[in-house]
């Protein structure tokens, strides 16, 4: 079976890029057997840098690097294009419009999931920009016609930062964990049938133990749906 390129848009943080590499190269393997592995090409960004564009709002010039990232695997034969974190889906159609390739949007399979299940009231955790801003959760709503419910001010603030400080930097904290298992059972509390682990970095922490509600961890959808793409033909 001839397989697509898959281009994939990490480091941000490479923490989570890590696992998508993993990830798709087992499911590639799993599927094709053997000595088989994912044809795929990343780059990879200093999150330094793209931290530091995120912080002070300055989101044109994020913009324009994700388009050069998307561009550079282009130029390199990618056949589609994967962005591995969720915050920076903030400008994925800005970056579709600049390419001539199909970008597998991390909202996409992740909500179809859900719907699969029969599921329609979901909570979203993530960073503040995703849970605050309206391109994730807007495009939950108006595009799958799911009802999406985000923490209180306190939690989404506790949310960044565990987020920020530990998780991309490689920290796993117990009582982080705990935090966040409380995070969860408020949103159960409001009426969530299921959360969507909307930040790629999340899962390094959450379990399916950690909620009385089933998990969606979007960097395992998200790779999943990448090496479905890349598997399914001409």
């Amino acid at each position: 079976m001839s397989q697509k390129v898959i281009g994939l848009i990490g480091g941000m943080s490479w923490e989570s890029s890590a696992e998508y590499y993993r990830i798709i190269n087992e499911q590639v393997r799993n599927r094709l057997g053997g000595l088989r592995s994912a044809r795929c090409l990343m780059w990879s960004f200093d999150f330094g840098e793209i931290e530091a564009l995120q912080h002070a709002g300055r989101w044109d010039e994020a913009t324009a690097e994700m388009i050069a990232a998307a561009a550079r695997l282009e130029r390199g034969g990618a056949d589609f294009v994967v962005i591995c974190t969720n915050t920076m889906h903030r400008m994925a159609d800005q970056v579709q419009a600049a390419i001539g390739l199909p970008l597998l949007h991390i909202a996409d399979p992740t909500a179809e999931r859900v719907k699969a299940a029969g599921l329609r009231k979901v909570g979203l955790l993530g960073t503040a920009f995703t849970m605050e801003q309206a391109f994730y959760k807007g495009r939950l709503a108006e595009r799958h016609g799911l009802e999406v419910l985000v923490p209180e001010d306190g939690d989404r603030a506790v949310m960044h930062r565990v987020i920020y400080d530990e998780l991309v930097q490689g920290r796993v904290e117990p009582a982080s964990r705990q935090a966040c298992r409380e995070v969860i059972a408020r949103l159960v509390e409001r009426g969530a049938e299921a959360v969507i682990l909307g930040c790629t970095e999340i899962m390094l922490l959450v379990r399916p133990e950690d909620s009385a509600v089933p998990l969606y961890d979007t960097t395992a959808i998200h790779a999943e749906a990448a090496v479905a793409l890349a598997l399914s033909g001409p």
